[in-house]
């Protein structure tokens, strides 16, 4: 049995990524949601995985911790195109910005927290967080720019690029960035994919409640 540890879909960004994914992938997972925050939960998660972070997966009796890390494996048990682009340059380039996504933006993640069913104020608009949306539309100004013949989303057909991206989607429209043209057709691209409709609307049926102000990150996993 394989098994992916997730956070509440309303907030998780990390865990939104790996479950898009996941579903993607068409491999047999089953998905265990542990809500953010209660002592309870990361008592859960250090006895059946030896973590403390979401999202885990454990599949033969080995754990896979790390958002990207669990991306790769399911990659690898995935029918070609499933997970990554299959031509080899929009590969790595997916690969990459990827990455970028995993490694960078703190300033995107901490003034601009992932609420999906919510609406808040926009938030002041400092140079690390102008930076990081401006860095954002760049990314998605260049991959539109040259696969926008292949299909509406990042590498032109729908990849794990688009899953890692989705979050942010959904922070423009929760803090009221306001998104024109190119990014803003983008932006309704992978919040329509049927794969993102179904998470929001889970994300929306969740019952907890989570205060933003507690989850401010300083680092990615």
């Amino acid at each position: 049995m394989t098994t992916l540890y997730l956070g509440n879909k309303n907030y998780s960004s990390w865990s939104i990524r790996a479950l898009l994914v996941a579903r993607a992938s068409g491999v047999d997972i089953e998905e265990r949601v542990l809500p953010l925050g209660p002592e309870e939960t990361y008592k859960i998660l250090l006895k059946e995985t030896a973590q403390h972070r979401v999202p885990v997966l454990v599949t033969d009796g080995f754990v896979i911790h790390d958002s990207l890390a669990i991306v790769e494996w399911l990659a690898e048990k995935a029918a070609p195109g499933k997970v990554w682009p299959v031509d080899e340059i929009k590969r790595a380039k997916a690969r990459s910005i990827c990455a970028e996504m995993h490694a960078s933006f703190i300033d995107l993640r901490s003034d601009m927290g992932v609420d999906i069913r919510s609406a808040h104020p926009t938030p002041r608009m400092t140079g690390g967080l102008k930076w990081d949306i401006n860095r954002v539309l760049d990314i998605w100004t260049n991959a539109r720019a040259e696969y926008q013949g292949d299909g509406p989303y990042l590498f032109g057909e729908w990849s794990a690029a688009d899953a890692f991206y989705m979050p942010v989607a959904t922070r423009f429209r929760t803090y009221g960035i306001d998104l024109q043209g190119e990014h803003e057709a983008y932006a309704q691209a992978v919040l329509s994919h049927p794969l993102s409709v179904q998470l929001i609307e889970e994300a929306k049926a969740e019952p907890w409640t989570v205060d933003l102000s507690k989850f401010r990150p300083k680092s990615a996993d």
